[in-house]
């Protein structure tokens, strides 16, 4: 799609697929509208070296036509909400910079920008950009005991 470095679509099984390869404090939530998939949200681990168990990237997806109607709002806030109940101190959003879009979105949300890698992805024939957004939750202890 535009807003994804991966230049494949996904069919529902693929996305199964997908969900069992996760580990723990990683899931994939995902948004229906009249029994179709419109949308899904990921929380994975940033890293699996143990210093970066307390840091989870997040991604949202919304099929075209399906932003700006308050769906993705309600699946973000979910997702944080997992977050939260991961024990995650921070969180990371890979954003493409052609995607404003997303990166207000973000904002909304409390995320801000920390960098761009320049160049970093090659598709449709150009380079683009990444933006890393970054969430830090304070009233996360950076320790959680089941962790």
């Amino acid at each position: 799609g535009n807003s994804t470095m991966d230049c494949q679509f996904y069919t529902a099984e693929d996305m199964k697929v997908l969900a069992n390869k996760f580990g723990d404090r990683e899931t994939i939530l995902v948004a229906e509208r009249e029994s179709c998939v419109i949308g899904w949200g990921v929380i994975k681990r940033y890293s699996p070296r143990l210093g970066y168990r307390v840091c989870c990237e997040i991604s949202i997806y919304f099929s075209l036509g399906e932003t700006g109607k308050g769906y993705g709002s309600i699946l973000q806030t979910a997702l944080l909400h997992k977050v939260e109940e991961f024990c995650y101190h921070h969180v990371v959003a890979k954003i493409i910079a052609c995607n404003q879009g997303s990166i207000e979105f973000h904002k909304r949300f409390g995320f801000e920008v920390v960098g761009v890698q320049k160049e970093i992805g090659f598709f449709k024939g150009r380079w683009h950009d990444m933006v890393i957004m970054q969430l830090v939750l304070s009233h996360i202890l950076p320790y959680c005991p089941e962790l």
